[in-house]
């Protein structure tokens, strides 16, 4: 920005030598006592003079003209950004406050009298969509031409504002994590509604800001412990097999075993507590003791509350899933002895409700046993036989995150198109129903086995145990109407845990100008550019389960990007692959948001954001003031053409 204090005359400088010239050249022809010289001085000393004052003149008006435009720019410019920062804007009530806004960016940039001008003005008005158009005058005394009968110049600028939506393109990577079906201790509704009610509104709010000529494209990446992106995925995107922890069955088989049960999977009501008492035992006669035991009062029911039957395989069967209801009333009595001394435990059950579930599939008949062990597979029939999910592509663990080397962590480049036949470069899908974590038991307890197992026993299927979550389809960049809008978000569902790494990755690559959608996401021209927008939003820190199947498989069998024996913990390595991916993006000239809902911002979070671009929520008021502001800042602020 020009400084109005700071006096700015380079143009004048030839015209100022050409002057002295002449005025030298009349004092010499002045000395000169030959009458031809005089003649020609009489002649020659106005068209001169005419010439070289109207230089002067004319470049001072075009240094005031100049100035004058940059003012009348900044003036609008500022009136314009004031209008867009108060809601609900009233002209009667609001006006004066946009109006002094401009006039004080105005009278900055060219101060009263600046260059001996006088009769300065500038007036504003609110134009078609809310634009400023403003327009500025000044009047230039001349110096020099002012003896030929030209006193003055008036000098005239207009100028325009506009808060418009250019094409804009904006990718929501949005935590459905299971912690967001709760509730943040100021809101009665659950995190994952009030996230749902606040990107509806956020569509509306950008809709409305949108110009005729504009377009606003919306993706989606909602992330838990994977992402759901098979369905934008080409079919030489996927790998024609891949190897996957599963089992096999050595010997013969039979069907119909209970192989487990889990209880209380979803949260019990009711209350019980238990208490404890002594008293004296009785003489049995023979030099010891009894304990008398009072008669339980205990009544239980069980009622069967759905049954889910699916397909499994190694060996081929059905698995069935039986859901029940158990409710227990009532006191129920242990009693032990301890010398002459009888301690009695009572514990006392009132409309407690517990839920459990137990689970039958083919299982080892007599002289046979499960090999545990990793099983290709092909996996031609992903599009209808995976869940959507998928694993990641050839990665490494990585030691030094300053010097990643993408030629081996090809899960980070976020360009990368795969090649058709080449494993390393394509992605997996995920098959939850044939996974088995050996040698991981059901209870918990059990160590990790890279190598294969041959047992009886049956290892835990985080497909059937809860740890394989996989959420609403991720959508690429397109056009949405409100109605279709509302219906794609109302899907989203929270299950799963955190992991944040995945949500950048596959944000970035459905927002890049140059990877996997370059002919979708490129500038329409070099005049109709795209303005793009990441906005992540999480309700919670980074949370990784060992026991989980994601994007990288199960972590501690898989070994690809994180192994248990390394010096960072599994959640510091995504953590760093998160950081990593943010900074791939931002090189992209994408503009990275971030959204702590219910949760603290910490460096990770801001760090990538940067200052200015990341926000914390606490309740459904913040979060939706902070989408507003994200929405108010996307609107980009420029001059009219």
């Amino acid at each position: 920005m020009l400084r109005a204090d700071v006096p700015f005359f380079p143009r004048l400088a030839p015209a100022r030598a050409t002057l002295r010239c002449v005025l030298q050249t009349v004092a010499d022809l002045a000395q000169d006592n030959s009458g031809n010289a005089l003649m020609i001085l009489g002649f020659s000393i106005v068209p001169l003079l005419a010439i070289v004052g109207s230089s002067i003149d004319m470049g001072r008006a075009y240094l005031v003209e100049s100035r004058l435009q940059q003012a009348c720019d900044a003036g609008v410019l500022g009136a314009r950004k004031e209008l867009g920062a108060i809601s609900n804007f009233d002209a009667d009530e609001d006006g004066g406050t946009v109006v002094s806004k401009g006039n004080r960016f105005f009278n900055a940039n060219f101060a009263d009298g600046i260059y001996n001008s006088i009769d300065r003005q500038f007036s504003m008005g609110i134009g078609e969509g809310n634009s400023i158009d403003g327009s500025a005058s000044v009047v230039l005394p001349t110096d020099i031409m002012h003896f030929f009968g030209k006193d003055q110049i008036e000098i005239s600028v207009s100028c325009k504002a506009e808060l418009t939506v250019p094409n804009t393109d904006i990718v929501m990577a949005l935590d459905v994590t299971g912690s967001m079906a709760e509730s943040n201790p100021d809101d009665t509704t659950p995190k994952i509604s009030v996230l749902k009610a606040v990107v509806k509104d956020f569509y509306t709010t950008m809709e409305n800001t949108r110009q005729p000529e504009s377009r606003i494209r919306f993706g989606f990446v909602p992330y838990s412990t994977n992402v759901n992106v098979g369905g934008l995925l080409k079919d030489d995107w996927m790998v024609s097999e891949w190897d996957y922890p599963s089992r096999t069955l050595v010997g013969a088989k039979n069907s119909g075993a209970l192989y487990g049960y889990y209880s209380a999977v979803s949260p019990v009501s009711g209350t019980y507590y238990t208490r404890t008492s002594t008293f004296a035992a009785t003489s049995d006669g023979s030099g010891g003791f009894t304990c008398a035991k009072p008669a339980n009062t205990m009544t239980t029911g069980t009622a069967l509350q759905s049954t889910t039957t699916e397909a499994v395989t190694n060996p081929d069967g059905t698995r069935t899933i039986y859901t029940y209801n158990r409710t227990r009333n009532g006191d129920i009595y242990s009693v032990s002895l301890s010398g002459s001394t009888c301690t009695l435990s009572t514990t006392t059950y009132a409309n407690y409700v517990d839920t459990f579930r137990y689970i039958t599939e083919p299982s080892v008949g007599t002289g046979a046993s499960w090999l545990y062990r990793n099983v290709t597979r092909d996996t031609s029939d992903w599009r209808t036989a995976s869940n959507g999910c998928i694993e990641e592509r050839q990665t490494y663990q990585i030691d030094d995150y300053d010097n990643v080397d993408l030629d081996r962590a090809k899960d980070l480049d976020i360009d990368l198109v795969p090649s058709a036949g080449d494993a390393e470069t394509q992605w997996r899908p995920m098959y939850p129903s044939i996974i088995y974590e050996r040698a991981r038991l059901w209870n918990g307890t059990g160590n990790f086995s890279t190598t294969p197992v041959s047992t009886n026993d049956e290892y835990l299927a985080p497909g059937v145990a809860g740890f394989a979550a996989c959420p609403t389809a991720a959508r690429k960049l397109q056009v949405w109407n409100q109605t279709d809008y509302d219906t794609y978000i109302d899907s989203l569902v929270a299950a799963g845990s955190t992991y944040h790494d995945i949500g950048m990755i596959w944000a970035a690559r459905v927002l890049s100008p140059t990877g996997l959608f370059s002919a979708e996401n490129a500038d329409v021209s070099a005049k109709q550019r795209t303005s793009r927008h990441l906005i992540f939003l999480t309700d919670g820190q980074t949370s990784s389960l060992d026991i989980s199947y994601g994007s990288y498989g199960v972590e501690p069998l898989s070994l690809r990007r994180w192994n248990p024996t390394s010096p960072l913990t599994l959640t510091q390595t995504i953590e760093k692959r998160f950081s990593f991916v943010c900074e791939q993006a931002k090189k992209k000239n994408i503009k990275v948001w971030f959204v702590a809902f219910g949760t603290e911002l910490n460096p990770i979070m801001t760090n990538c954001a940067g200052e200015g671009y990341y926000f914390r929520a606490n309740n459904a008021a913040e979060l939706d003031d902070a989408f507003k502001k994200i929405a108010k800042s996307i609107g980009d602020l420029r001059l009219a053409l």
